[in-house]
């Protein structure tokens, strides 16, 4: 039997071309240390450039650790941050939010299709306001969220009034931050700094880099020792390039928002052709490149036989995730075992 990790996760494809050919050429020869190679100047020189702004620029290996050490960047022990009931953060990072923060409590808040609203949002951090309940410092939002939706830039906009009325810090865990990019058709500008963010983590793995996220500051007081924090957490690549030459590729020609485009039009793909199959039922929109779909038992299990591997998430769904590297006979091909196995 073949193992079929197609729709697994964005994770489970490799790298595309213009990341592998990035690396390769950054293998040769020698370059600097830490940072200080011609590779990592460039990437970020190639961030200010697409958010329209003098942004400050971290490269860490994982998103884990971008989320981690952006949120502990923004608070102290004693301080709190609100946060979607389904955020990654808060339900699958193995409390290192808390770990980088000394102690940070993530304040779960609930919201349907992943979202938080300003109404929720702020009636978490009114909640208390006494020295024996820590106190809200900044708000987490994730774009795309953990069930595949989007904020809207006005959306944004509201949380970020919120923020700024309650003397909060906006953070964005920005994994599939392309995908948001390539649905909506803003500018990074407009989905970040422009609509309040003050911190986003822009992922580079789920679009076809091997590893290597973007941790960018807009709000630079925010970042003046960020380089030690990412230091002591082993999060300082001593051959950095090979973290920052892919993101050269990605963004200098738009490689970053076209495979993005592509794995959404997948997913989009995927939802309608399985909207079809009776018993089938999609759980949540389809605005970027997942798909959560509801399927009887006996479904799951023929297809588990047939070798399909992808995880089941918010009472059972089914996450069918999209990437650069999906191909229309791959939705075919999963499309037409999940026919076969209702039939």
């Amino acid at each position: 039997m073949t193992e079929k990790y197609h729709f697994a996760s964005d994770n489970t494809a490799g790298f595309c071309p213009e990341a592998w050919r990035a690396l390769e050429e950054a293998n040769r020869g020698f370059s600097a240390s830490y940072g200080q190679d011609q590779y990592t100047a460039r990437a970020t020189a190639l961030f200010r450039e697409a958010f329209e702004t003098d942004c400050d620029v971290f490269f860490v290996f994982n998103g884990t650790a971008a989320n981690a050490l952006a949120l502990s960047a923004l608070c102290q022990s004693y301080h709190a941050v609100v946060i979607h009931q389904d955020a990654h953060a808060e339900v699958d990072e193995c409390n290192a939010p808390q770990f980088f923060s000394g102690g940070v409590r993530l304040l779960a808040a609930p919201g349907a299709d992943g979202k938080m609203d300003v109404a929720t949002i702020e009636r978490v951090v009114a909640e208390r306001d006494d020295v024996h309940f820590p106190k809200p410092k900044a708000i987490s939002l994730t774009l795309p969220t953990e069930h595949g939706t989007l904020y809207t830039r006005d959306e944004i906009a509201a949380i970020s009034g919120l923020a700024k009325r309650r003397n909060l810090k906006l953070h964005v865990d920005g994994a599939r931050f392309a995908n948001a990019l390539a649905a909506t058709g803003a500018t990074p500008a407009q989905l970040s700094w422009k609509a309040g963010v003050d911190v986003l983590c822009c992922g580079g793995a789920k679009i076809g880099m091997g590893l290597g996220e973007a941790v960018i500051f807009f709000d630079r007081s925010l970042s003046a020792e960020f380089a030690y924090r990412v230091k002591q957490a082993g999060q300082l690549a001593s051959k950095m390039r090979y973290l920052s030459a892919p993101w050269v590729a990605m963004l200098q020609d738009g490689a970053w928002t076209r495979h993005a485009r592509h794995a959404n039009s997948c997913a989009q793909r995927l939802a309608a052709k399985l909207r079809g199959i009776p018993g089938v039922k999609i759980g949540f929109p389809v605005e970027v490149n997942a798909v959560f779909a509801e399927m009887p038992e006996t479904v799951h299990a023929k297809l588990a036989s047939a070798g399909w591997h992808y995880y089941r998430f918010f009472g059972g769904y089914a996450r069918l995730m999209c990437s650069w590297a999906t191909q229309d006979e791959d939705v075919d091909a999963l499309v037409n075992d999940v026919a076969a196995a209702v039939r």
